[in-house]
């Protein structure tokens, strides 16, 4: 069997493709595995890495609703040159997986119109019933909705020319147009329960060097960026009366000051941790409220390993791998009650729900996480069998192979044409 070539492109290598270029880049007697990405300083081990120099425009166009595709067809050009190149190389992929998100995916098909293409949709914005109009502090206005509308335009392109969409959870799948969602597969990126398993003697080293283990009470919140879209603004307002409900307890803050999916704020202030240090008054209670940016895994896994009561807050929109990860670690989750977290945490099976904007309910709900310790055990052991038997890395593995496997099949002969009668 002739080896054939498989083409991973994302521009945050290796996103979410991690495990399955990986798996893939293994088995070398029938895979070739490349990687183009604008991400430098990253590589893995027996796959070829292409980079190309992130897009930057000289100029925004004067219509404000073309610049998202402006820079997108920036992103497509750019990997244009680099697969053009492969293929002047002798590259004909018989697969190539994508991200879409930035542009990458717009001109491939045109490429190598041989190939079979998976598009990975992450998600897709809707007027209604997602992250648009979901919180009041972004109220909903023509221009806003236009120009979502607009950034969807690249999406579009990109998903219409696969032959698959992968989308890791149901809900995210949901806010795809009816008319991609019918060869749209679900299958989570996955999560390493080996890594990700509770440890009862795990301890998390402050910067003071006071080292917190699980005979201390701690409640922690992750974010890969402190930001609305994943509740910043709800916990840092429900933390004075959290900090007063809970004197012994120290609060544990981590993620990093931009912004992933969230508008800067628009007051002054220069990221949303520094307007809530401004606006919420903590008093003395501050003392016992750590800031610890972004943390390695290892020690990102020892907090969470600690945790007496973690908060998780989000939108209607994609789902952190930090709470399936939380979930895993056998974390006490006090989350919010939005769509995407239904799909993973049943109120008072694994985990505990609150509406979003309630902070006092969400104080509440810490408080009894914290107090009622048969309750925490049952909810804590079940969160991680859900994430065991749902989302554990080798069996979501399983099934992406399988559809890899399906996409490289050749297609099934065509039945020979009846007789046609003189």
């Amino acid at each position: 069997m002739a080896v054939q070539d498989i083409v991973f492109i994302h521009q945050n290598m290796p996103g979410q493709f991690r495990y399955l270029a990986m798996a893939l880049a293994k088995q070398k007697d029938r895979f070739r595995v490349f990687f183009i990405t604008c991400r430098k300083g990253v590589d893995m081990a027996g796959i070829e890495t292409l980079r190309y120099e992130r897009p930057q425009p000289k100029e925004r166009s004067p219509e404000p609703f073309a610049r998202s595709f402006e820079a997108a067809a920036g992103f497509g050009r750019a990997v244009a040159g680099v697969a053009l190149d492969l293929t002047r190389k002798g590259v004909r992929p018989a697969l190539v997986l994508y991200h879409p998100g930035w542009g990458e995916g717009l001109f491939l098909r045109d490429i190598w119109p041989g190939a079979r293409l998976l598009s990975y949709a992450e998600y897709y914005y809707q007027p209604r019933g997602g992250d648009i109009g979901f919180d009041p502090i972004f109220p909903v206005t023509p221009a806003g909705l236009f120009n979502a509308r607009a950034m969807n335009a690249n999406l579009l392109l990109a998903h219409e020319q696969a032959d698959v969409l992968l989308s890791p959870t149901h809900w995210q799948k949901s806010r795809h147009p009816a008319i991609l969602r019918g060869k749209t597969a679900v299958i989570f990126d996955g999560i390493d329960t080996n890594r990700a398993k509770p440890d009862p003697k795990a301890g998390f080293k402050l910067p003071d060097g006071r080292v917190l283990t699980r005979k201390f009470e701690v409640i922690t919140y992750v974010a890969r960026n402190l930001e609305p879209h994943r509740g910043y603004h709800v916990f840092m307002q429900a933390l004075p009366k959290l900090l007063a409900a809970r004197p012994h307890a120290t609060v544990l803050i981590v993620g990093g000051s931009d912004v992933s999916y969230s508008p800067r704020p628009r007051d002054g202030h220069a990221d949303w941790c520094a307007k809530f240090a401004a606006e919420v008054d903590l008093g003395g209670d501050g003392a016992r409220v750590h800031y610890l940016g972004k943390l390695p895994y290892p020690d990102y896994m020892a907090l969470l390993q600690i945790s007496s009561a973690h908060v998780y807050l989000t939108y209607p929109f994609v789902l952190s791998w930090s709470c399936l990860e939380a979930m895993a670690a056998g974390c006490m989750l006090v989350a919010s009650d939005t769509a995407p977290v239904r799909e993973v945490i049943r109120h008072e099976e694994n985990g505990l729900l609150v509406p979003f904007f309630d902070g006092d309910q969400l104080v509440a709900a810490v408080c009894r996480a914290l107090d009622d310790k048969a309750l925490a055990k049952r909810l804590r052991k079940a969160a991680r069998e859900t994430v065991v038997a749902r989302y554990e890395l080798q069996n979501c593995l399983k099934q992406q192979l399988a559809l890899v496997e399906q996409l490289l099949a050749p297609p099934p002969p065509r039945p020979a044409p009846a007789p046609v009668a003189a």
